[in-house]
């Protein structure tokens, strides 16, 4: 069934290709095969994991650990028993890049066997990989458990392509791999490498040695498959039945559903490990004792459901937080060498400051949570240049309008604030100093008094520079761009509602990664109510009359209204078409 499916998308793509020749960007691509799809697939899996920072440090000769990306998501379910109008609440909230190839798009996929979703889903997925039917619905955000492992292995000094392992030299299994390399402008040469693996996995070598690198998404080719199980359930059950297949290897899962189910799970496919290392570090690859073969089954992930306090989020931060503190699982009852994430962020700070003080919640409630653009009381940013804020102006007396400002600023991120900035700009500058020195901003470190100020000096001077005043609003410094519409866009680093940007044009910025596509659910006993909202619009061709339809309401924190209803679909449709131009009329058949 899931083979024809695929067979299916890929002859889509293909007919596509062949109508659209201007569209294809590499022709040697097509036509594309199932097996080319779920390698893709697979390999997609291996980097959302982790493994591409990994290999980046082996190289690069840093010997660690995949450390958590940049950015974030967001995901709530509100029970029933907490909203004023009785209905299921969800929030889909991933704060993906704006654009590239894990920028979400949305689409609706209905055929006539029970399949009726709408979602989120990235280019190259044939399945919904997070969103609604008119049963349940789910939002992902990253986990961070421990994913990957590193193994140094212990070479033969007489035989580099050799390996010690539990007492015998083995020989790493080698092969030729063909590779074309972009040496100018149109123009590759094929080259040949030596690919090797070991009993621990594809293994590398290095100026720093040999070294494994062992996961579970390169162990499974079934994690699509899971997730269209996960489109297709009707029932709790059966979602959960899905998930059991342990197939794709993370992701935090937040559920709700119209019989009044909320859920949450950190989920992952997860090895049993042996305890008397330290899988946080490298690894030993000379003994069968760090080989892991079997995984931890399904039960043994930390998961709540229905908790009395009516409601599940998760922010990226730890899973032993995901509820109110009298419902909470503890990290003492899993097994550690799990590698679970034990910190809160500044949304799950944020989180819990709002969602503490409220009774029950209305939807503009609910929404207000979402689109929250307010700090919490007590930062939690791992870079952490609070000593900014004990900064006195009479010991820096060239920073004290500076200061004033910093210290007037009410730590929210609208797009009107004119206080923000100065925070904003000390912080980024920090954290690109952390990243130039070949650090992660995502590591806690206390930064010091000195840089901070030296920050803060920074951004008085590039206000002054860029726009000859410190009184500048956040949203006339960063801009969501596409085309020629250029909008004020509100959001600062780790609020509820998120903005992360990049380099632009006169000292301004625009956003590309943070709030991206949303989708807000209430579920009831009758069906789901819908809305959804992308930051662009749903075609990324610049002559298309949806190329950035829906950016007013994106900057303005307002939706649009969907539906699951077919018929009403195709009644409202602009157009009708077929992939391979067979049916290409506006009539509605």
């Amino acid at each position: 069934e899931f083979k024809a499916l695929l067979e299916g998308y890929a002859q889509g793509l293909n007919d596509y290709a062949a109508k659209h020749p201007g569209d294809v960007l590499v022709r040697d691509a097509f036509p594309v095969t199932t097996l080319d799809h779920v390698t893709t697939q697979v390999l997609s899996l291996a980097v959302i994991s982790g493994v591409d920072q990994v290999l980046s440090n082996l190289f690069a000769g840093k010997v660690r650990t995949a450390l958590p990306a940049t950015g974030g998501s967001n995901a709530i379910a509100i029970h029933s028993s907490r909203t004023t109008d009785g209905k299921t609440y969800l929030a889909i909230n991933s704060h993906q890049p704006l654009e590239g190839p894990v920028a979400w798009y949305e689409a609706h996929l209905a055929s006539e066997e029970g399949w009726n979703i709408l979602g989120g889903l990235f280019p190259g997925s044939p399945v919904i990989n997070h969103g609604c039917n008119p049963y349940l619905g789910w939002a992902h955000t990253i986990n961070y458990q421990d994913k990957i492992d590193v193994y140094q292995l212990e070479t033969n000094p007489a035989n580099p392509k050799q390996y010690r392992f539990d007492g015998q030299w083995l020989d790493l299994e080698e092969k030729d791999v063909k590779l074309k390399v972009k040496v100018g402008a149109g123009i590759r040469i094929g080259v040949k490498r030596k690919a090797y693996w070991s009993r621990y996995g594809a293994t590398v070598r290095t100026e720093k040695g040999t070294f494994a690198v062992s996961l579970a998404a390169n162990r499974d080719i079934r994690g699509v498959e899971q997730w269209y199980r996960m489109n297709k359930a009707r029932t709790f059950s059966e979602f959960r039945r899905a998930l059991q297949m342990l197939a794709i290897p993370g992701f935090n899962i937040v559920y709700a559903d119209r019989y009044d189910t909320i859920y949450y799970v950190s989920n992952g496919k997860l090895p049993r490990r042996n305890p008397a290392y330290d899988w946080a570090g490298t690894l030993p690859g000379n003994t069968s004792q760090t080989v892991w073969r079997e995984f931890h089954p399904f039960g043994d992930l930390p998961q709540l459901i229905n908790p009395a306090s009516g409601y599940l989020f998760n922010t990226n931060h730890t899973p032993f937080n995901a509820t109110a503190p009298a419902d909470n699982l503890h990290a003492r009852d899993f097994d550690p060498t799990m590698g679970y994430e034990t910190k809160d962020n500044n949304r799950s700070r944020r989180f819990t400051e709002l969602i503490t003080r409220a009774g029950k919640l209305s939807y503009d409630d609910f929404k207000g949570i979402k689109y929250d653009l307010q700090l919490p009381a007590r930062l939690a940013y791992p870079t952490d240049i609070t000593a900014v804020f004990d900064l006195g102006p009479d010991e820096y007396p060239d920073l004290q309008t500076t200061l004033a400002k910093l210290k007037r600023w009410n730590r929210r991120g609208d797009a009107d604030n004119r206080d923000a900035l100065v925070f904003l700009l000390a912080y980024t500058r920090v954290t690109d100093q952390v990243e130039a020195a070949g650090g992660s901003s995502y590591v806690n470190r206390k930064i010091d008094k000195e840089v901070c100020v030296a920050a803060l000096r920074y951004a008085r001077d590039y206000l002054i520079r860029h726009f000859g005043t410190l009184e500048v609003a956040l949203g006339d410094y960063q801009k969501l761009v596409r085309g020629d519409t250029e909008l004020p866009v509100a959001g600062l680093p780790d609020v509820m509602a998120a903005m992360a940007t990049g380099p632009y044009r006169g000292g301004r910025v625009r956003a590309n990664q943070g709030e991206s596509y949303i989708q807000l659910v209430r579920f009831s006993k009758d069906g789901s109510e819908i809305e959804t909202i992308s930051p662009y619009g749903a075609s990324n061709h610049p002559d298309s009359p949806h190329y950035a339809d829906q950016m007013e309401l994106f900057v303005q924190q307002r939706t649009k209204k969907m539906t699951l209803d077919k018929a009403q679909v195709l009644k409202e449709a602009e157009r009708v078409y077929h992939p391979n131009g067979l049916r290409d009329e506006k009539s509605k058949q």
